[in-house]
């Protein structure tokens, strides 16, 4: 195999179309995203972090479009010019980028040059936990109702007829590592790939793809980082006392990337997860290997409902 040549950074966005924006825009802004630009055409949705854009509404039928990652630099995008053209991106944000299609049918855009913005401001009460001793002295603890703070974005989970096909497309294009396999029955029988980005010795999340081998292609759900587990918890109860958007699974803990979880579907069924404490890793870490009874378990939490494990957007 030739050296990979591009090793993406980050994810930047998902790309959803939804015929509605006004209630697209509804739903992101529950959920805890916050807008940055909104056209005829499109709604473009942040979080509190710098990245211009975490999330991209086009106006259309229901349809998961695609995802954007960010590349390291411009030098990228010449070492995709093979694969798809160079192009300007007339949206806002701007930047240069290379459009590909991955095993999926998923559109991948690999971006540079893209505008940051000012970071929201958050404040957060301190905690008082355990070892870490008394930080808030003479100060209650309060959390303000509303959503969540969506911090940035984090991985995606698709389904895969041909998981190993894949699998090697990312790894092969886009640089990514693996992290951990699950597999069913024998070691060799993988049906889920967990897969991180590449930085060297710096530490990234325990995955920024996770495929499942289904019977079906498409999008399972698009992850989001709060601010904390209270913003956890605050957003589920903001979502719920809404009463208008179908819950899919959560509050619990990852066993694999340990992550804290919930799962909420916008109007057209697209799973996004609010997500806090991720494990994160460096290239020095090891392939794991798991069966699926420990792979796919949660530390604390419901068992995922069938309905989750099953769903599949596109």
């Amino acid at each position: 195999m030739s050296e990979i040549k591009v090793k993406v950074p980050e994810l930047a966005f998902i790309r959803l179309r939804s015929p509605d924006l006004d209630e697209a825009e509804a739903f992101l802004t529950d959920f805890g995203l916050a807008k940055v630009a909104r056209t005829p055409t499109a709604l473009y949705m942040r979080g509190t972090d710098g990245g211009h854009h975490l999330h991209v509404t086009e106006l259309g039928e229901p349809k998961v479009v695609g995802f954007g990652y960010m590349a390291r630099d411009a030098s990228d995008l010449v070492a995709l010019a093979g694969k798809g053209a160079v192009e300007s991106v007339d949206e806002p944000g701007g930047g240069k980028r290379v459009r590909l299609t991955d095993p999926l049918g998923f559109q991948i855009e690999v971006l540079a040059d893209v505008a940051l913005l000012p970071p929201l401001p958050v404040v957060r009460p301190s905690l008082n936990l355990g070892a870490h001793g008394a930080k808030r002295q003479g100060q209650q603890f309060r959390v303000d109702g509303g959503p969540s703070q969506v911090k940035r974005i984090g991985h995606v989970v698709v389904h895969a007829t041909d998981l190993h096909r894949t699998v090697s497309w990312y790894r092969e294009t886009l640089g990514m590592v693996g992290t951990d396999d699950v597999w069913a029955g024998e070691p060799d029988h993988v049906i889920g790939s967990f897969n991180r980005v590449d930085r060297g010795e710096a530490f990234v999340d325990h995955h920024v793809l996770f495929v499942v081998q289904q019977k079906q292609n498409g999008l399972n759900h698009i992850s989001f980082e709060v601010q904390d587990f209270d913003d956890v918890m605050s957003g589920h109860q903001h979502l719920r006392g809404l009463g208008k958007y179908q819950h899919s699974w959560g509050i619990g803990r990852h066993f694999l990337g340990s992550q804290i979880f919930d799962y909420w579907q916008d109007p057209w069924g697209r799973i996004h997860e609010h997500w806090t404490d991720s494990d994160l890793l460096n290239a020095n870490h090891p392939q794991g290997s798991y069966p699926v009874e420990i792979g796919f378990a949660s530390q604390w939490g419901d068992d995922a409902p069938e309905a989750f494990v099953s769903h599949s957007s596109r």
